[in-house]
């Protein structure tokens, strides 16, 4: 996976897209936690 891309375009949007599947991966992980816990 690189760290740079080498055509910018579209870039930006790929990467707020893999910001935002770990933004909800950590958030559902929570949710699960929460529920989890006595």
């Amino acid at each position: 996976m690189p760290v740079l891309e080498p055509n910018p375009q579209g870039g930006q949007k790929k990467l707020l897209v893999v910001l935002g599947a770990m933004l909800g991966i950590t958030v559902v992980i929570a949710v699960i936690a929460s529920f989890a816990s006595p």
